[in-house]
């Protein structure tokens, strides 16, 4: 593929976001590709695990429809009507996704999870902050969702990364084709890789996927690329994976390969964003107890370096 070709090829992408220092080495700017191959039931994402632009609803932005009318109007299927105090109700079963009520809001209520990019487009935005990469040792981060549910776009976007002289990090769920993860870590100086649970039935049940793949997919990684930093992840969910045992088992698993690995506290962060998409949160009010997860974090020091 030519430069040009590269620089033309399309994704769908829900967020840029800049200044980030959670999402590998320095100051980095981290885009978010959508669409993913798990439904995981504590994701802080929802907008990023379907791959078509989606509609959204903050009922904080809207100024009512006493004030305005312009989204009623436009919806030709009947799915925005008056709600509680004056404010928008969706029938998101009668919603058709034709996003024109984004258009019409003005005060920015609904808008559109997911829009057409060009490579060129993102990495001119990413490449804005290339000084702050330069002294901070940062550079772009891919996420998602799942970058390489976009392989061609995900693909092309660390290419054109590596060509501007962009360090690039990505983020994945290791569900994906195995080429396609092969080939970006070509162009990868870090890569991010989740690791949820070994009992391959109960990550079915949690995340709508089995681990074999995964599992298997981080292997081969190892032994492509033996210099590549590599850093495993496992979020620590209550009722799921928030016990010695499942996380010793990660360990054990882990003990063969060259990798860091750190657990993620469990938050509840992104459950909002499911209201807004017209989703219920899967899990609910629970929380996970501090304690518990410092002495999980004690046992997950086996392997490499564990974020403190």
């Amino acid at each position: 593929m030519t430069p040009q070709a590269i620089q033309n090829t399309t994704g769908t992408v829900f967020n840029i976001q800049k200044y980030s220092v959670h999402d590998g080495p320095g100051i980095r700017t981290v885009v978010f590709l959508k669409g993913c191959p798990l439904s995981c039931h504590w994701c802080s994402n929802p907008e990023s695990q379907s791959f078509a632009p989606q509609l959204a609803y903050n009922a904080n932005k809207c100024i009512t429809l006493s004030q305005c009318v312009r989204c009623g109007e436009i919806c030709t299927a009947g799915a925005i009507t008056r709600g509680e105090d004056d404010t928008v109700a969706i029938d998101w079963e009668a919603c058709t996704k034709c996003l024109a009520c984004t258009g019409a809001c003005p005060a920015g209520a609904l808008i559109t999870y997911g829009t057409t990019e060009t490579v060129a487009d993102v990495i001119d935005q990413v490449e804005k902050d290339a000084s702050f990469y330069a002294r901070s040792g940062g550079g772009l981060t891919l996420g998602g969702g799942e970058p390489l549910a976009q392989p061609t776009f995900a693909l092309a976007l660390l290419k054109e990364s590596k060509r501007r002289y962009i360090k690039t990090a990505m983020e994945t769920c290791g569900h994906v084709d195995r080429e396609a993860l092969l080939t970006a870590c070509r162009s990868l100086n870090m890569l991010m890789f989740d690791i949820k649970c070994m009992d391959t039935s109960r990550h079915k049940a949690f995340t709508g996927v089995g681990n074999e793949t995964i599992l298997a997919n981080l292997t081969a990684v190892v032994e492509a690329f033996p210099k590549l930093p590599i850093r495993v992840r496992t979020p620590v969910i209550p009722g799921f994976n928030d016990t010695p045992e499942e996380i010793q088992a990660i360990v054990d698993f882990l003990k063969r390969l060259p990798v860091e690995y750190e657990l993620l506290p469990y938050h509840r962060l992104g459950s909002q964003k499911y209201t807004s998409i017209g989703r219920d949160y899967p899990l609910g009010d629970i929380s996970l107890d501090n304690d518990k997860f410092l002495a999980l974090r004690e046992i997950s020091k086996q392997i490499g370096i564990a974020k403190k």
